[in-house]
């Protein structure tokens, strides 16, 4: 099932995010991953998932061979 981004995207615009198992919920930020990672901790989440949000939205199109 897709998750839409579209919210944090338009947030976090350009950073390293850190969620939560859901997939949707933001626990830490940060211009690094290792500082997205850090503030996830601090936030009592010990192994999030981290993912880098893209400057800008760029249209992709191809084939999975």
């Amino acid at each position: 099932m897709a998750i839409d981004w579209t919210n944090i995207y338009r947030k976090y615009r350009g950073l390293w995010v850190a969620l939560k198992d859901d997939e949707q919920t933001v626990v830490g930020s940060g211009k690094t991953a290792k500082e997205a990672l850090a503030n996830a901790r601090r936030a009592g989440v010990a192994k999030p998932i981290l993912t880098r949000m893209p400057s800008k939205l760029v249209a992709y199109v191809g084939t999975g061979t």
